[in-house]
């Protein structure tokens, strides 16, 4: 699998794979979306809504870059917020590529590289704290495989598109997913396709259709219903 690293419209970097026509986020702005989809429409959502939650635990699907987790260990320093956050990688990236990444150089924040790099080299299954607000593990699987051992109360869905991973976007996968979470647990995504909201709402979630980040209408924020599931 060729991986080429990109600079996408906000400056910051991102991955294409040629073969599968994808790339690992928005062309528009890697940073300016995974704010936008996982940080302001989850966990600072998630955080207004609950007030003073205790322990965030935040579950990941595909950590990829690290951009979704690195932004997650940002915001829960500012919100002064324990977050545990834990997350998939099936096929990691290879040290050329993440140490290529620019990501704590655009937000101003190179104190974090360090940080950074620890996420992509840590030992897999193990929970290490990066940070006193903010504790990471990673397993080397494929989620199909995977079983959450405490539920969480967010979920960041950043799976390939439908188009390129169509069984990822299933009402299996999201049935699975529902069994990961808290009653009233949050699950954002940047993908809004009918057929997604569908297979969503068949597996217990109730759907709302929000405004997407530069370049997409909308995303989906869908909530795991208190009963039932």
């Amino acid at each position: 699998m060729k991986r080429e690293l990109i600079q996408t419209a906000d400056g910051s970097s991102t991955i294409s794979i040629p073969d599968a026509g994808v790339t690992y986020h928005s062309i528009h702005g890697a940073i300016r979306e995974s704010m936008h989809v996982f940080i302001e429409a989850g966990l600072r959502h998630f955080i207004r809504l609950h007030h003073t939650p205790g322990t965030v635990r935040i579950f990941e699907m595909g950590f990829g870059t690290g951009l979704n987790a690195l932004l997650s260990l940002i915001e829960a320093g500012v919100a002064r917020q324990a977050v545990i956050y834990e997350t998939v990688e099936a096929y990691p990236l290879e040290e050329k590529i993440y140490s290529s990444l620019n990501y704590c150089e655009q937000l101003q924040r190179p104190e974090l590289l360090p940080v950074f790099q620890q996420m992509h080299t840590c030992t897999w299954n193990q929970l290490i704290e990066l940070t006193p607000w903010f504790s990471f593990r990673k397993w080397n699987t494929p989620l199909a495989h995977f079983s959450i051992a405490q539920p969480a109360h967010l979920i960041y869905y950043d799976a390939f598109a439908p188009g390129a991973q169509p069984e990822l976007w299933t009402e299996a996968v999201f049935q699975q997913l529902n069994g990961m979470m808290k009653p009233g647990g949050i699950l954002t995504t940047y993908c809004s396709k009918g057929d997604v909201r569908r297979a969503m709402m068949a597996a217990g979630f109730t759907i709302e259709k929000i405004p997407g980040p530069p370049g997409k209408r909308e995303m989906v924020r869908a909530t795991k219903m208190h009963t039932g599931h």
